[in-house]
């Protein structure tokens, strides 16, 4: 009698559940800003009771709702204070120094030829395509359950909770790169010391480096990364080849990864 309870229970969540991610889709622009800031998870929207609803604590749908509205509105900084933001990314008991090690998926971007559009155009006019690269840059992080951690000049530090997620969303940026220039990704993924504000370890400097290796308008993943992602629908990881990166000993395989 219990189990058939359950049973039906169960049943009744899954067919409510449905109904509401069915109403949700019919409004994608309210569905892509629930993702983005963590209310729903994209993978319950793709499969409404199989999957959690969502992942991100109460504190990092905070944190993502003013990070957005930041990016829409930079006026918004100077009310809250950039003291706001910062503490709302702190874990109540994080210290660094304590940290230990987990696994990361790490994407590094940048902008080919920012230096050149910068001497031909200005400081004025870089400083405005960067504002809106990152105003661009922020959903497409966050709809992938990712987070940027460092804005590095024209370059991104990112991290992402798998390499499925990674790969989607770096194919994204480069798709979405601020005319008139060309973005170039790299992803790699292992352990690393993550923290409210950067991430150390040997996975960052390879994933550094992989984007460096990349061209213009490529994203770049290391063979790990294509291992981990295995097939994936709508994505082709090109042929591997070895290169020998600056500043790291071993040599390392990469493939470009492509939409189709």
């Amino acid at each position: 009698m219990r189990a058939a309870g359950e049973q039906a229970l169960s049943s009744l969540r899954r067919t409510l559940e449905q109904k509401a991610a069915d109403l949700i889709r019919r409004d994608p622009e309210r569905a892509a800003h629930a993702i983005e800031v963590g209310l729903i998870d994209r993978d319950w929207l793709e499969h409404p009771g199989t999957q959690p609803i969502r992942s991100v604590t109460t504190t990092e749908m905070m944190q993502r709702f003013l990070e957005r509205s930041v990016e829409q509105r930079p006026s918004v900084l100077g009310k809250l204070g950039l003291n706001t933001l910062q503490v709302l990314s702190w874990s109540a008991n994080e210290d660094p120094a304590d940290a230990n090690a987990s696994p990361v998926v790490v994407v590094f971007t940048d902008l080919e030829n920012f230096t050149a559009y910068t001497s031909t155009n200005g400081d004025d006019a870089a400083i405005a395509l960067l504002a809106e690269h990152h105003r661009v840059v922020g959903p497409v992080v966050r709809g992938r359950g990712g987070r940027v951690v460092k804005r590095l000049g024209d370059g991104l530090m990112l991290s992402f909770p798998s390499p499925e997620a990674a790969v989607l969303a770096a194919i994204e940026l480069v798709d979405v790169a601020p005319e008139p220039l060309r973005m170039r990704a790299g992803v790699h993924l292992g352990e690393a010391v993550v923290t409210r504000d950067d991430l150390i370890g040997h996975v960052v400097n390879v994933a550094a480096r992989v984007t460096e290796a990349a061209k213009g308008g490529e994203v770049l993943a290391t063979t790990d990364v294509r291992a981990a992602v295995g097939e994936l629908s709508r994505v082709t990881f090109g042929r591997a080849r070895r290169v020998r990166l600056k500043g790291v000993s071993e040599v390392v395989r990469v493939c470009s990864v492509v939409s189709g």
